[in-house]
């Protein structure tokens, strides 16, 4: 493979189907439960055919992805971007795969007014979270110098 196969570019809903298969794979790699690549197919399509969804992807057929939801928020003036996934198929990880995609998802950042992306790391998880250190990110609040953490509650519905 060459370089040009790994080069990252924006994904369609055309692409719903294989990034369903590669967040289904995922989640099974590290023992999450997860839907079938059928049920996440058709909420991946709706989800990258609107505006506060995009990904990037690389190879043919797709081996990494980096999935992007948008939100509006009270402290910056553009958007806030959450990197809900970011995969690369084991056999191809080592190899810069990943960082040419998260730079993908950074140019994207800078050119349509993202002003902030948050990412959630398992605690034990050292090798993501230097990944994410060597890209720029961090896990320390910059005006208190203190450890981020985060925090989360499923709703149930009644």
């Amino acid at each position: 493979m060459t370089a040009d196969d790994h080069a990252p570019r924006l994904a369609t809903p055309d692409d719903a189907v294989e990034i369903a298969g590669l967040l289904h794979d995922f989640n099974l790699e590290f023992g999450w439960p997860s839907p079938s690549p059928d049920v996440l197919a058709p909420r991946l399509r709706a989800l990258l055919g609107g505006p506060a969804t995009f990904a990037y992807v690389a190879g043919t057929p797709i081996h990494a992805l980096a999935l992007v939801t948008l939100r509006p928020n009270v402290w910056v003036a553009g958007s806030v971007a959450v990197l809900d996934e970011m995969y690369v198929v084991p056999s191809l990880r080592d190899q810069g795969i990943g960082s040419a995609v998260i730079e993908a998802v950074l140019a994207h950042a800078r050119e349509h007014d993202i002003d902030l992306i948050e990412i959630n790391v398992d605690e034990a998880d050292a090798d993501t979270q230097r990944f994410y250190a060597q890209h720029g990110f961090s896990g320390i609040v910059e005006e208190t110098g203190e450890r981020a953490f985060y925090f989360a509650q499923e709703i149930e519905r009644g």
